[in-house]
Formats: structure tokens, sequence, C-alpha cells
């Protein structure tokens, strides 16, 4: 008696899905028909921001899966490996806002988190050492962690070079990280993010030996890279404080916010190939 009705059951539950076409997808009260869709849309996801934690992996689990800041991922110092893959932590879904960016912009967007995934990565940032102030470097493990989830989320996103930047990039004069340690060029060799083409710096730099660009000119073409900053043509604390921002990332040797001529021929380099 139990087998027939078990069979009866499973008979129903069959007919039920042989009847229920496979476009339709039970709600909390209700069916939504994915048959049809639509053409005109794309991801949420432009941006992919670096950051750095400065401090230690069990204090930035404790202040990332608290109530103030989140980050969609953590990579941690040494990330352990899990069937010869690295292991990193994800602390918000990828479909969800993440609390990472704050105040921030990037080429035509605001407010960040609404439009980018953050990763963390472990690192200390500044540090003192016996030779003076120094920058904490970045783990080999650690940056092939980086760059096997970078790698995936810019291939799902399809998120332009321009757009994969540091925090420091989106919040100048607000925020340093990942800093001048954090290996940008790398990166791009790997597929990540942007840098300029030698040949290119090279030959803006013979060009601005002989006549610099203009601070009105020069701040043009940092707003036309993706920095948000002004055109006043004086060199305000706005336009330092980007062109810190612009040296960590494109310059680590020095970032002064000076605009002499390797930086403003980097600069230039960049529009050219990107923009």
């Amino acid at each position: 008696m139990r087998t027939t009705r078990l069979a009866l059951l499973v008979g129903i539950a069959w007919a039920i899905t042989a009847c229920t076409p496979a476009t339709l997808k039970q709600r909390n009260g209700y069916w939504a028909d994915q048959a049809q869709s639509a053409r005109a849309y794309n991801q949420r996801v432009r941006f992919l921001v670096m950051h750095y934690t400065g401090g230690d992996e069990p204090r930035a689990l404790k202040v990332l899966t608290g109530n103030s800041v989140s980050s969609h991922y953590l990579v941690g110092d040494r990330p352990p490996e899990h069937s010869g893959d690295p292991v990193v932590y994800q602390l918000v879904d990828e479909y969800a806002r993440a609390w990472h960016a704050g105040t921030s912009a990037w080429a035509d967007r605001s407010h960040l988190n609404d439009s980018s995934i953050g990763i963390e990565i472990v690192n200390a940032g500044p540090i003192e050492t016996a030779g003076g102030p120094a920058w904490q470097g970045f783990g080999g493990g650690q940056i092939e962690a980086v760059t096997t989830l970078a790698r995936d989320i810019i291939r799902r996103y399809d998120i332009q070079p321009v757009n994969v930047v540091g925090h420091s990039d989106i919040a100048p004069g607000r925020k340093v990280d990942p800093g001048p340690a954090f290996p940008w060029e790398e990166l791009y060799r790997r597929g990540i993010g942007a840098w300029p083409d030698a040949a290119t710096v090279d030959a803006y730099r013979r060009r601005f030996f002989q006549r610099m660009p203009d601070i009105a000119a020069i701040q043009s073409a940092l707003s036309r890279y993706g920095y948000q900053i002004p055109v006043t043509g004086v060199l305000d604390q706005r336009t330092h404080s980007v062109l810190v921002s612009f040296q960590m990332h494109f310059r680590p040797a020095r970032y002064d916010g000076t605009p002499d001529v390797d930086t403003v021929a980097r600069l230039w380099a960049l529009n050219d190939k990107y923009r």
C-alpha cells in the first residue's frame, strides 16, 4: 500500500513538472516566466577596486564582517590552498552592494559602491623599518590569488582595463591604498588593469623636455583618464592629491604630487592608449 501511494505521489509530481514550462520559475507567491529576455541591459559591475587592509588578517576579518564596512573579497597574507588552488574569503555576494569605496568617483560615475566589486588584501601599508618609513610589500602567494580572482571577475563582467583601480584613484587625498608597493605593472602583464606603453612614454618625455603642458592641460588630461578633478589652471590641493594617487599607481618610484616630465608623459601615454 505504501509503495503504491509513493508511486502515485511521484507520478503526480512528474506530471506537474512535465506540464510546467522550463522557463517558469516559482517565487514567493508567484511564477516568473523567463521565456523572453531583454537585450537592452548591461552589468551592474563596471569597476574593480583594490584595497589594502591596513592591518593583519584577524583584524581585517573582524572589521570587514562588522557593521560599518565590508568588501566582496578578502585575500589573506598567506592564502591557503584547496586542491592546488588558492582560497580567498568571499564576504559579500557579488550581486550585493558592499561598503568598501565610500565617497568616490571615477570617470562618469560616483558612489562606486553601487557599481563595483571590492578586493581587500591583507597588508599593513606604511610601516617603520630600521631604515626609516617604508611600505609593506605584497607576498607572492597573495599576488597569485589576487591575479586569479581579478582575472575571473574581469572576464565575467567585461571590466575595462582603465576601470581596474585603487581606492586611492577613486578617493584621492582621502585614501592611499593599495599604496606604491602594490605591483600594478606586474598585474598588467598578467592581463589585469592598465599600463602605458614604454615607447609612447619615451616619445612624450622627449616632447615634454622641450615644453611641458600647463596645469590646466594636465588637469584636463587627469580628468579625461578618469580622476575627478576640476580644471582650474592652478596647482591646488586637489590637483596635488590627484597627482599623488596617479603617481602611486603609475610611477611609484616617486609620488610627491609634482607634475614632472615623467609623470605627465605617462599620463599622456595612458590617454593615447585607452581614452
